[in-house]
């Protein structure tokens, strides 16, 4: 029971995730330089980064007659409604584990350092296996704390 819950890891990251619509994080945040906090912002006050509501994307692509493409996945009465996109996690920790994007941003952590180049990439997929040893890695290499209780509960 116990090496069937650890092998499952489901908090590990994912090459297999699809989105509910085609985004390019390499159009967004690499040719047009768009900030990865300007759609993900509560990283710089939160523990999640959160995904930005589509009123976002509308704020740059207008609606009717603006760029905005319509997808090609039809609503169902599941799906909910045009303007509540459902994305799919990539990265995911384990419950027992304490991270806060807003520690780490205002202690100067870049993005790209835990994400890869997400500014080259037309589809988020991981570029490192997040898990304690990168992480403990990173505390090492900066000097800062390694207590567990700072980063388990």
């Amino acid at each position: 029971m116990v090496i069937a819950l650890f092998s499952e890891r489901p908090w590990q990251p994912r090459n297999d995730v699809t989105q509910p619509i085609p985004f390019s994080h390499r159009v967004h945040a690499g040719i047009n330089h768009i900030p990865c906090e300007y759609c993900h912002e509560y990283a710089r006050r939160s523990a999640f980064a959160g995904v930005p509501p589509v009123e976002r994307c509308v704020g740059c692509h207008g609606i009717n007659g603006g760029y905005l493409r319509p997808t090609r996945t039809p609503l169902t009465e599941h799906s909910g409604s045009p303007f509540d996109i459902r994305w799919n996690r990539v990265y995911n920790l384990p419950d027992f584990v304490r991270f806060d994007h807003h520690v780490h941003l205002h202690a100067g952590v870049k993005c790209q350092e835990c994400h890869g180049a997400v500014q080259t990439m037309e589809r988020i997929v991981p570029a490192y296996t997040i898990n304690m040893g990168f992480c403990v890695n990173c505390h090492t290499k900066r000097g800062v704390t390694r207590d567990c209780f700072v980063c388990h509960y």
